[in-house]
């Protein structure tokens, strides 16, 4: 596929919950375009709607959440599939793992602590590589030692309980890597685990692209921890996409309220008995309307019109 061509479009996205007879607007009119070979960063804080986003691709809203307008096309199968138009579970399951696959934020919720890793690896290589026998076996033991597990024959027969955190993280990204997948959605893969550890993982994430040719979207509420990995950044907040760009036009020239208030609440390097800069005030209610910028009333320089018009 083209490099220039998208292998994943939204246009004009809502998701709406049902919530005791109120709806949540949680996505309010995205367009996105997602490119083959890219790691897209989605950044925004707890709540903006990122993962509920990125659900909505593999068909995974809960119940009561549906879309109520717009289009999600997916072009990496060989023919475009309308992925908002999907009803039958049938037809997901030719999409989940397959063409799009996600990492979890916990990897112990992710594994099943009755299984072994290689077991657990093996299902997804029976599933959708249709490989039985000493031909499957060879090539779990394989994607362990991809993503960096010491002693794969060994530790093919433990339970996940007998890993690490970083470990069990890395056989979670194996069996998503199982499932062949041309996009791979990571939820806040490396909140879980310690910084030394974080850089481990992201660092896997970047070579396991470059082997496989995946396309990554990578979701976190962090800045810092995409910057060496991102192509480019989208900044969302509450429930919208309020700037993209590469990863250097976001970290040094965020065009972008919100954006710039993010940055400046990262910790800096050699700044000492200086208060965090936090950024004032709440989100805003999501169960009514949004006129303007979301993010204005936040915004001590906000104009007038930012309360009326999206800048």
């Amino acid at each position: 596929m083209d490099s220039t061509t998208p292998i994943l479009s939204a246009r004009d996205v809502h998701i709406c919950f049902n919530l005791r007879g109120r709806v949540l607007h949680a996505i309010r009119g995205i367009d996105l375009d997602i490119f083959p070979g890219e790691v897209l960063a989605i950044v925004g804080e707890s709540g903006s709607g990122k993962s509920v986003f990125t659900k909505s691709f593999m068909g995974l809203l809960d119940a009561n959440g549906s879309i109520t307008q717009g289009t999600i096309d997916y072009y990496g199968a060989g023919r475009p599939i309308r992925l908002s138009g999907l009803k039958r579970e049938k037809d997901w399951l030719a999409v989940r793992g397959r063409e799009i696959a996600m990492i979890m934020q916990d990897p112990m919720t992710s594994l099943n602590p009755l299984k072994t890793i290689g077991q657990q690896i093996l299902e997804s290589v029976h599933l959708h590589q249709h490989l039985k026998g000493p031909a499957a076996r060879a090539k779990a033991l394989q994607y362990l030692q991809d993503v960096g597990i010491p002693e794969p024959e060994r530790r093919f027969k433990q339970y996940p309980h007998e890993f690490s955190g970083g470990m069990r993280q890395r056989v979670v990204i194996a069996i998503a890597l199982a499932c062949t997948p041309k996009i791979l959605i990571c939820d806040e893969p490396t909140t879980a685990l310690d910084v030394t550890i974080q850089a481990q993982i992201l660092q896997l994430l970047k070579e396991m692209q470059v082997k496989y040719r995946l396309t990554i979207i990578l979701i976190t509420h962090d800045l810092g921890v995409v910057a060496n990995i991102a192509d480019r950044v989208a900044v969302m907040y509450a429930g919208d996409i309020v700037e993209i760009g590469t990863a250097d036009e976001i970290y040094y020239d965020p065009r972008h309220p919100y954006t710039w208030a993010l940055l400046s609440s990262m910790p800096q390097m050699g700044v000492k008995g200086e208060d965090l800069f936090s950024i004032q005030g709440t989100p805003p209610n999501l169960f009514a309307q949004i006129q303007g910028d979301a993010f204005a009333p936040r915004n001590p320089q906000a104009l007038k019109i930012d309360f009326v018009r999206q800048p």
